[in-house]
């Protein structure tokens, strides 16, 4: 059986549940799942990566290609 295919059996399975408690049992899984995933997917930057990161913002910086706050966000406004 497919990943999709799983996650529609799931979900079909989730939608029959009646009980809060178990609902509540599912979130405390899944949010600890996914906190222990992004644990394990973050890789920090090493000092020269860091280092070079910022010399690129202060080059971009210097050569105008920034973006206002203000027009980030009526960009992302309008996303919705």
């Amino acid at each position: 059986m497919d990943l999709q295919t799983r996650k529609l059996e799931l979900i079909k399975e989730f939608l029959k549940i009646q009980s809060e408690d178990i609902i509540a049992i599912i979130e405390k899984i899944l949010k600890k799942e996914n906190i222990k995933s992004e644990q394990e997917d973050f890789n920090p930057m090493t000092l020269e990566e860091f280092n070079s990161r910022i010399d690129e913002s202060m080059e971009d910086s210097k050569n105008g290609r920034l973006i206002e706050a203000s027009d980030l966000k009526a960009k992302i406004d309008k996303w919705n």
